[in-house]
């Protein structure tokens, strides 16, 4: 799985915004105009990394990652349409988050951030990179599922990585880490 995920990264250079842009509009309906959601369940996919989204879209495709919305949505593109709404919606500028961390969070947030070593892989600013996505502003709901279904092992990831990471969490850790990545900045 990570090998074809992988190969399909060197096409996402190759890819056109404009024609990503032409297929966008069902994305809109859940992920927001531009890719910025609004809804607190649905993950925002503006500014995130072109390697990460085309790879999300291929393991719904491929049945890897199950969403009763996405999968049927994935289950028709090609590898050259998956790279072109990538290359249109990373090339997007994610809305501010409206959401505000905690005082305590926004404190603790940063050293449980480097203590589990999140910023290792999603960068010091969590901003992401290649197939690791942007954690910075994200939805808090949605990141709450995420972090809570890697660790119970029913959300799968690419290499193993984080379902790994997320099984020393505690569900306070993973609450404080939510709290302060939803009220990060992505500017």
């Amino acid at each position: 799985m990570a090998a074809a995920a992988l190969a399909l990264a060197s096409a996402v250079s190759a890819a056109d915004p404009k024609e990503g842009e032409a297929k966008a509009a069902v994305c809109f309906t859940c992920h927001g105009q531009g890719g910025n959601s609004t809804n607190p369940a649905v993950p925002s996919i503006a500014g995130q990394p072109a390697q990460f989204i085309s790879t999300s879209l291929y393991m719904f495709r491929e049945g890897n990652r199950k969403d009763s919305q996405m999968s049927p949505i994935a289950a028709n593109l090609s590898n050259t349409e998956m790279n072109d709404l990538a290359a249109y919606f990373s090339a997007q500028k994610p809305a501010p988050s409206a959401h505000r961390a905690s005082a305590d969070n926004a404190r603790a947030g940063p050293d449980l951030a480097q203590k589990f070593n999140c910023t290792q892989c999603h960068g010091a600013r969590m901003l992401g990179q290649q197939h690791i996505p942007r954690l910075a502003g994200q939805q808090f709901e949605y990141l709450r599922a995420q972090l809570r279904g890697f660790k119970a092992g029913t959300r799968i990831d690419l290499d193993g990585k984080m379902s790994e990471s997320a099984q020393v969490l505690s569900d306070k850790d993973i609450e404080i880490l939510v709290d302060y990545l939803a009220g990060l900045g992505v500017q």
